[in-house]
């Protein structure tokens, strides 16, 4: 490879992310103009929901459009992309019908199982040699679910579950290119273009929301680039590490069930139990709060990233040194009282 084609993988990278983020520059408001004409907006209830007005939320379509036309528009699509366009397209039908309020829950998990079935269907699946198939397909059936639904819990506040979606994506971008992996850097890239551009309507005080749709349509994405990507090469520890990078996500998923499940809640109920509300109720603004998130999304995955080069001794360190961090902060926050 000459001097000049080293270059040629930078520039679609940052092709495709400039788009990305343009045309969700452009898009984002004439899809607000559009949700707002039809009544598609969420109202304040005085409960989970204390924004001042009503508010669009469908700016889940914004980022699909987005991500999809600087992926079309730049590079070809082959077997992978498809695939994940596919099945994106599949969770992102779902959310929108949820959205509508119109789907039960086993009927919203049903979709999302089908969307993932797709990806495993087309070879998308935790691919480590440890790991036999017959624990691998089960295992990345329940990440690839997991981390969908992670992503639709924190979108609770504005800019959260964009904001760090745009981090995650941009970090695993850094790592793809690292590895040698083109097709992930470049469609983790066009994603964390589309999500800066939306995050411009989206950060507090928001005009759109992305909804259903787009929270569950960046976390079956999100998931499934962390889930293949390269990070073993040094050491065997950090194949925890996309655990690091969907941090936050994972974190708030988990500490609401444990809340929940300590109070005697059903797991599907809307509660004020996720951290972000928590740190909200301490003494953090939203845009405070949001930042913070922001931060520490960043900083895990700068752990992640640091944690492949490290021998396992080292990397095992880290990952310790986190999860103790990550208890105390489960402490604190757990002892902050939602009632008043």
């Amino acid at each position: 490879m000459g001097y000049e084609d080293r270059w040629i993988p930078y520039f679609l990278i940052a092709l495709v992310f400039i788009l990305g983020c343009v045309i969700s520059l452009w898009v984002t408001p004439l899809i607000r103009r559009a949700a707002i004409n039809l009544g598609i907006v969420d109202r304040p209830d005085n409960d989970l929901k204390n924004h001042d007005g009503p508010i669009p939320y469908l700016g889940g379509l914004a980022i699909y459009i987005s991500f999809l036309l600087s992926l079309a528009m730049i590079i070809d699509l082959n077997r992978f992309a498809l695939a994940l366009l596919l099945s994106g397209s599949i969770v992102l039908i779902v959310g929108l019908i949820d959205d509508f309020g119109v789907l039960s829950p086993s009927m919203k998990l049903m979709g999302q199982a089908i969307a993932v079935a797709v990806l495993i269907k087309a070879g998308i699946f935790i691919k480590l040699a440890f790991i036999p198939w017959y624990i691998s397909f089960p295992l990345s059936f329940l990440w690839l679910i997991g981390i969908t639904n992670a992503f639709n819990l924190i979108d609770i506040m504005d800019g959260l579950s964009s904001g760090v979606g745009c981090i995650t994506a941009t970090i695993l971008c850094a790592v793809a290119l690292l590895n040698g992996r083109l097709m992930i850097a470049v469609v983790a890239a066009a994603l964390a273009g589309s999500l800066l551009g939306f995050l411009k309507y989206n950060f507090h005080p928001a005009s759109i929301y992305m909804g259903d749709a787009g929270s569950l349509f960046i976390g079956l994405i999100l998931g499934a680039l962390a889930m293949i990507g390269s990070y073993t090469t040094h050491n065997t520890v950090s194949c925890l590490a996309p655990v690091l990078l969907l941090g936050i996500p994972i974190f708030d998923m988990l500490f609401v069930m444990y809340v929940r499940k300590r109070r005697g809640l059903p797991m599907m109920l809307g509660s004020p139990d996720h951290f972000a509300l928590r740190l909200r109720k301490w003494r953090l603004s939203v845009r405070q709060t949001v930042l913070v998130s922001y931060g520490i999304s960043l900083l895990l995955g700068i752990f992640a990233f640091v944690m492949m080069f490290l021998n396992d001794l080292y990397a095992a360190i880290i990952l310790t040194g986190i999860m103790a961090a990550t208890l105390l902060v489960t402490f604190f926050l757990k002892k902050i009282d939602m009632t008043m």
